[in-house]
């Protein structure tokens, strides 16, 4: 995501020392709040600002002269896949915002409620995480909606809260990893340059089976039951999420469709309950402002990658992916593309290991994917659904993620137990892995 006019230097490993100042300041403040009990501690330093030092000594090593330094640096900024991207965020934003204001969300919810078996709690709450997440494009949101129903459920039928904490993370997270209008997928897809629809198929090779093993898994490992209360179903409510993800899957251009989904949610509010259109106006302008650090950091992130790009930093990350690709990988062709895909896999599971965000190690790796991908002859498609699945594997499992965090503190258990029910992500792990080395290339 570099100027295409600057002239890039030879692979340099020094050329990523920004980067490396960015992730030590990032980590180096949430171990640091950890260490003082601090809620949240990885998310008490804002990665925008974290990363504005590591832009300033990426001006600083920069061979070119200061201006043209400056230059490269807006250059990565103004590229089109971040300008899309980050346009992408704000419609994603407003739509969520939107869709939960005028109670989609929570039609959603009482729909999935109303289906759920009395002895099949456990599996049920995985299924409503799993579709409110793939509707709303949020892990976040999902759990801030669904688990505080979940934890009174747990209650009245004495459930492990851990085991249902696990499932409703489970839930979340292979949601928002399949949804069409998540920001990990928007990241994804616009880094490697391929159609949501074509990462969305090629995501559901690994997400249906390993779905499908964990539905298992929290069903034999199903405790008590309870009858739940008569829920209030509002299926007009539920009709803009519906449409978003048939129009998405059809390929619709994804502008146009959350767009509609912006209109559809804001419409049924208007002719559902007391909504204006003042509000429906401030709903979209704060569901702007849910994206603004993600926005911003985009935009930054490019601008330093830029400036990598240009000093070597990408080109030495490549190449010494490229010598372990070499050693794995003697044969060309499929051995050559497998070994590509799990040089992907690594980089973007290591980067997110640090900076606990998905969507920022996407970001940060995107690049990089590319590159092998092209030298590789692995397809856009599947290198963004690579990313996106390691990035979601290790989101999952990491308790200093914002996901762990969030239902530990709405179930008033640990992090870490939290993430040791996260089925999914583990059983993801498994899946994934095969299926990068073991499946048949065309």
């Amino acid at each position: 995501m570099s100027n295409p006019a600057a002239q890039h230097s030879p692979a340099s490993f020094i050329a990523l020392l920004p980067l490396l100042v960015f992730l030590g300041l990032f980590i180096g403040a949430g171990v640091y709040f950890q260490s003082q009990g601090v809620d949240f501690a990885f998310y008490q330093l804002p990665s925008v600002i974290a990363i504005l030092p590591a832009i300033i000594l990426a001006l600083i090593l920069s061979k070119q002269k200061l201006n043209q330094s400056i230059d490269t640096f807006i250059g990565g900024i103004g590229h089109s896949n971040i300008i899309a991207m980050c346009l992408i965020y704000l419609l994603a934003g407003a739509f969520a915002a939107v869709a939960k204001a005028t109670g989609g969300v929570d039609a959603t919810v009482a729909l999935g409620l109303s289906l759920i078996p009395s002895n099949l709690l456990l599996p049920g709450f995985f299924v409503i995480a799993a579709f409110i997440a793939t509707a709303m494009g949020t892990s976040m949101g999902t759990i801030a909606a669904v688990a505080p129903i979940a934890l009174g459920v747990a209650d009245q039928a004495q459930i492990d809260y851990a085991l249902m904490a696990g499932a409703v993370m489970s839930g979340a997270l292979f949601g928002d990893n399949l949804s069409i209008i998540s920001d990990t997928t928007i990241a994804a897809t616009r880094t490697q340059g391929c159609d949501m629809k074509d990462k969305f198929r090629e995501n559901l090779i690994f997400a249906i089976p390993a779905s499908l093993l964990t539905l298992i898994a929290f069903v034999f490992a199903g405790q008590g039951q309870a009858e739940l209360a008569t829920q209030n179903i509002d299926l007009i409510k539920v009709i803009p999420y519906l449409t978003i993800l048939i129009l998405a899957v059809a390929g619709l251009n994804v502008f146009v469709v959350l767009t509609l989904g912006i209109l559809l949610a804001g419409a049924t509010g208007l002719f559902t309950m007391d909504y204006g259109v003042i509000q429906f106006g401030k709903d979209i302008y704060a569901g702007f402002s849910n994206m603004q650090e993600i926005f911003i950091l985009s935009m930054l992130v490019g601008g330093l990658a830029a400036l990598m790009q240009q000093q070597g930093g990408l080109a030495f990350v490549s190449k010494q992916i490229e010598k372990l690709i070499t050693r794995f990988s003697k044969a060309q062709g499929e051995a050559s593309c497998r070994a590509a895909e799990l040089g992907m896999a690594g980089i973007v599971a290591v980067t997110n290991t640090c900076v606990a965000n998905n969507t920022v190690s996407i970001v940060v790796t995107g690049d990089i994917a590319k590159d092998l991908a092209e030298k590789h002859g692995v397809s856009p498609k599947r290198a963004a659904s690579v990313l996106d699945i390691f990035a979601c594997i290790i989101q999952g499992l990491i308790p200093y993620g914002a996901q762990a965090l969030l239902i530990a503190s709405t179930f008033s258990i640990t992090p870490l137990a939290a993430v040791s029910y996260a089925w999914y992500c583990m059983i993801l792990a498994a899946v994934a892995i095969a299926i990068v080395i073991f499946r048949k290339r065309h």
